[in-house]
Order: structure tokens, then C-alpha cells, then sequence
């Protein structure tokens, strides 16, 4: 371990939500701690505002009374920022502005001891650009905590182009050390977290731009099936409208227009009509007393069917046979020796999304939905092909209700929800893996522990299959003619080898 010692004062700049959690993180790993803002009484503030927080959770038996007046005496209010100067670490914590920043570390600069590692909270902005006027750019790096720091477990640590691995593994360690999950990620436009995340609001909107359903439908999916704990638009009201664009269209001027990154017609309508979401009382969904947030409508009640014949392997969605056969359905086995992995039931041949369209594969060929567990799952989703009998749609409604799940009928649309969410979220975390930006463990724990997600989309990947989702990719692709859609080539080649991302 390369871990700073708890010995080591650690400099907070900047006290405003996220600077003061980093610095209580600090304080409770046993740090002094010196925080600083240049406005004038704010820290203190924040030091209040900290207290009445702490005292909650004493109330709560989170904390002991004296584990509480340990943390806060360990965190001192810095009128100037000279008082930084035997400082070990300073982590920065104010606006993202490129040429502030820049001068305010540059000031540090001369303040503060040649050895010591100036790092920047940045969730933007290039690490490279900043240390770019630094005299020392080799102690500088990024250290990208999540709102809010003193319970989110995700820390990206961002090396520039010139940042000294040691300075990099010391930063690492010394999160590690504080309870955190750090991974280690190059500095490129949104580092992995803002990157990665980008397909899970991305392929909602395509999904409602195409008329595929509706934003209350595709919430109820992702939750019930696809296992995220929120679904993107009620994300999207939550983290605000304008915030989710401005990233998103960051990330794709930093990324030269690249299409994957492109942002929304209709978050863009939202943001200019003033729906934010839930700070402005209106967004994709309506806030307030007088809210008439629209939700979900699963089909209703049809009958079960009796039998179902499986023909060949379901692959990831192998476990379904498990809960035919605890829902009492007979299952004809006569086809369990064909290459074609699909079910039929009544006059329905039900076959996973594989990212083509039902209508491709003829009347009453009805795709079902992707599902992180389909034991677990509470609802999925059905898409008819164009053409389809009143009666076979009728009869996979009620096969999925017989298994226990709600069911969301949904248009023939490409990928259909989960399926082409999850598909681009691993294309772009395998793509992230290919251009050197981090391994595959850090997409993974980047994802899981910053933005909550139900697996990892690389380890989610392996338990789909890569070469099925390889033809995702490849379906989506061809069905929408765009590159948006192309496939990572680390996928190809995982795909060529049959081989996993995690091991």
C-alpha cells in the first residue's frame, strides 16, 4: 500500500456540497483536514451544515457521539489559502471552469511542498489541459468523487498525459484506504462513469423518438425486468433535464460528433420549454401536489396455456424452463434438439430480442425482452410482429402472466428496451476497455458503485453471450443503418474466441 498517512493533512478547496463531503471522507479516515473557499465564511457554513448532518445520524446509530466530535475536530475552516501550505493532498471542488482552475492550481503551486499531489474533483473537464500550465504536472491528477462523496463508493482516478504512476497508485490507495472503490481510468471525455452511461438515457429516448412505447413503459421495463433501480426518465427528471444534455452534449463534442454520443431532439425540446424535471415541477413526468404522474399499464389477464414446445437453447434466457415447469406447464420436448432456441406456445413462436425486427421473422413471431434475472424479474417486455394474430399475442401474454410476470406490449422496434440498452452499454464499455481509457474490473465497479447499475455491463455481457451481443449490435445496425449502432472490435474479437471480458 502506497496509502498517504493519516498523519498527512489533506486540503479541501471549494465547500459547497461535494467539497464538504470530501473533506468529512477525509476526516473519517483519520486526516486534519483544512477547507477552504474563497468566499468568505463559507466554509464555516458548510462546517454547520455538517455538524446538523453528523447529529442525524447519530440519531439514526450510524455514528457514536464520539466518533462525531472526532470527525469535526479534525476539520479546521482555512480563511487563506496560504494556511494550505503543509498540506500532503489538496483535492479541488470548485466550478468547472478550465481557466479558473488552471489559476487556482497554479497558485497552489507555489504555496504548497514540491511532493505534494494536486488533484481535481473535475467531472468534465480534461486532466491533461489542466496540468498543461503546471510547472509540475507529474504530482497532478484527477480524483473524481460521486454526489454525494460521504456515501457514494465510486472514486475515478485520472491520469493526464503526464501524471507520474506513483502519484496515480498513491491517490488509489489513499481512496482505497478512505472505503472507497477507486479505479484507475486515462483522462478522455467523461472518464468511464459519464461515458459508459451515456446508452442507458441514450437508447430510452431513441426508443421514444421511434414510438417504440411510452417513457412510463420504458421506466417499468428497465425497473422489472432490466433490474435498475431507477428507470432513465424518472434518472433523467431526477439529475435535471439541462444537467443530463450538457453532458451528454459534452461528450460528444469532445468525441468530434462521433453519432454514438448524439444527443436528443426530445430531451432538447424539454430543456427549452423549461420541463427539467423535478426542480422546475415538470419534466418527463409531473411534480407537486397536483402531479398526474402517468404510470405503466401491463396487459391484462389472458389464459395460460397448457403446453409449450422448446425448441433448441434459450441461452440466456435458459432459465425460463425452471419456471414453465414450476408454473405446472407441460413441456413438449421435441424440439429441444433443433439449433433454433425459441418457444412456441399456441400459434406464438416466442424468441429472444436478438436486436432484428419480429416482422422480419414473420406473423406471429413475438420477440421477448431482455431481463437481468428471469426467475427474479417482475415484468417483461413483448414485441409483436406486424401481422400478428390477436390470439398469439394473446397466447404469450399469458404464458410470461403465468410465470409470474407483468407483461408490456411494446412496438417492433429494433433491440427492443433492455436488450439494446444493455448491448450499447457494454459496446461502449468494451470500446472504452480498446482505446486504453481502463481495464475491464474498472467499467465494471465504476458502474455498479457510481451510478447504482445492477451489474456490470461487461460481466452482464458475459452472462448474455459476446457473440450474441455482437449480433445485437450487428441487427441494430443494419435495421437502422447508422454507426451509432457499430460494434466495438474488442467485442468482435471476444466474439471470434468465444472468450469472456471477466474471468
Amino acid at each position: 500500500m502506497s496509502a498517504l498517512s493519516t498523519l498527512t493533512t489533506v486540503g479541501v478547496i471549494g465547500a459547497g456540497t461535494m467539497g464538504a463531503g470530501i473533506a468529512q471522507v477525509a476526516a473519517q479516515a483519520g486526516h486534519p483536514v483544512l477547507l477552504f473557499d474563497a468566499a468568505e465564511g463559507a466554509a464555516e457554513v458548510a462546517l454547520c451544515k455538517m455538524t446538523e448532518s453528523l447529529q442525524r445520524l447519530i440519531e439514526r446509530g450510524k455514528f457514536t457521539p464520539e466518533e462525531v466530535e472526532a470527525i469535526l475536530s479534525r476539520i479546521t475552516a482555512a480563511t487563506d489559502i496560504h494556511e494550505l501550505s503543509p498540506t500532503g493532498l489538496v483535492i479541488e471542488a470548485i466550478v468547472e471552469n478550465l481557466s479558473i482552475k488552471q489559476e487556482l492550481f497554479k497558485n497552489l503551486e507555489s504555496i504548497c511542498q514540491p511532493e505534494t499531489i494536486l488533484a481535481s474533483n473535475t467531472s468534465s473537464l480534461s486532466i491533461t489541459a489542466i496540468a498543461s500550465v503546471l510547472g509540475r504536472p507529474e504530482n497532478f491528477v484527477g480524483m473524481h468523487f460521486f454526489n454525494p462523496a460521504q456515501v457514494m463508493k465510486l472514486v475515478e482516478v485520472i491520469s493526464g498525459s503526464q501524471t507520474l504512476p506513483d502519484a496515480a497508485n498513491i491517490i488509489y490507495d489513499t481512496a482505497q484506504g478512505w472505503g472507497k472503490k477507486p479505479v484507475h481510468a486515462a483522462s478522455t471525455p467523461g472518464f468511464i462513469v459519464n461515458r459508459v452511461a451515456r446508452p442507458f438515457y441514450a437508447e430510452a429516448l431513441r426508443v421514444l423518438e421511434e414510438g417504440g412505447t411510452d417513457v412510463a413503459t420504458i421506466d417499468a421495463i428497465m425497473q422489472a425486468s432490466a433490474g435498475f433501480r431507477m428507470g432513465p426518465f424518472e434518472l433523467m427528471d431526477l439529475i435535471g433535464n439541462d444537467v443530463n444534455l450538457a453532458v451528454t452534449k459534452s461528450v460528444f463534442k469532445s468525441f468530434h460528433f462521433d453519432p454514438r454520443f448524439k444527443p436528443s431532439l426530445v430531451q432538447e425540446d424539454m430543456v427549452v420549454s423549461g420541463k427539467l424535471g423535478r426542480k422546475s415541477g415538470s419534466g418527463f413526468y409531473d411534480y407537486g401536489d397536483r402531479a398526474n404522474k402517468f404510470e405503466a399499464i401491463p396487459c391484462a389477464p389472458e389464459d395460460a396455456p397448457a403446453t409449450v414446445t422448446v425448441h433448441g437453447d434459450l441461452g440466456c434466457a435458459s432459465s425460463l424452463i425452471g419456471l414453465i415447469e414450476n408454473a405446472g406447464i407441460t413441456i413438449d420436448r421435441k424440439g429441444l434438439k433443433s439449433s433454433k432456441g425459441f418457444l412456441r406456445v399456441g400459434a406464438a413462436q416466442l424468441r429472444l430480442c436478438d436486436g432484428s425486427l419480429a416482422t422480419e421473422r414473420g406473423s406471429n413471431t413475438i420477440f421477448f425482452d431482455l431481463a437481468l434475472d428471469y426467475e427474479k424479474a417482475t415484468g417483461i417486455a413483448l414485441a409483436p410482429a406486424d401481422g400478428s394474430d390477436a390470439a398469439a399475442i394473446g397466447s404469450a401474454v399469458g404464458f410470461f402472466q403465468a410465470l409470474g410476470k407483468s407483461v408490456y406490449l411494446i412496438d417492433d422496434i429494433a433491440g427492443m428496451v433492455a436488450m439494446r440498452t444493455v448491448c450499447m452499454l457494454a459496446n461502449e464499455g468494451a470500446d472504452a476497455v480498446n482505446q486504453q481509457v481502463c481495464n475491464e474490473e474498472a467499467v465494471d465497479t465504476a458502474m455498479c458503485f457510481g451510478v447504482n447499475y445492477p451489474s456490470g455491463p461487461l460481466e452482464w455481457a458475459d452472462a448474455i453471450g459476446i457473440p450474441f451481443v455482437e449480433k445485437v449490435l450487428d441487427n441494430m445496425a443494419r435495421v437502422h443503418g447508422e454507426y451509432r449502432y457499430r460494434c466495438s472490435p474488442l467485442i468482435r474479437r471476444k466474439a471470434l474466441t468465444n472468450s469472456y471480458f471477466r474471468t
